[in-house]
């Protein structure tokens, strides 16, 4: 499975922005999908996680009621969209699968065996 992370990007405070992650592979519908992000000398953190059906989602509190992830299967896609965006949500971002069966832990790092490469958000003040 590769994953493809796009749309990062400058935006002052208070705007928005829309991450979008594509990937390869036939058993999309069957990876429980996320996003993460990082910054410099911290760990990576969690930010939202989607059931693969797309009817369950998992927001850290930080980012509750601001940034919505949802996600197509037919299309392969995940997306983050970030509203009322802050400089403490510059990070990079990065789209993760969790490929196995059954139920998982959204903050998890280690249950999600493939990453993509990462997309810069930065947020000026």
């Amino acid at each position: 499975v590769q994953l493809q992370a796009s749309g990062g990007g400058s935006v002052q405070s208070g705007g928005s922005l829309r991450l979008s992650c594509a990937a390869s592979g036939r058993s999309f519908s069957t990876y429980r999908m996320a996003w993460f992000r990082q910054v410099p000398g911290k760990e990576r953190e969690l930010v939202a996680a989607i059931s693969r059906s797309g009817g369950s989602t998992y927001y850290a509190d930080s980012v509750k009621g601001r940034f919505t992830i949802s996600r197509e299967n037919a299309k392969n896609t995940v997306s983050l969209q970030m509203n009322r965006l802050n400089p403490e949500d510059t990070a990079v971002y990065y789209c993760a699968a969790d490929p196995r069966y059954g139920p998982g832990t959204p903050w998890n790092r280690s249950e999600y065996s493939y990453w993509g490469q990462g997309t810069l958000v930065t947020v000026s003040s």
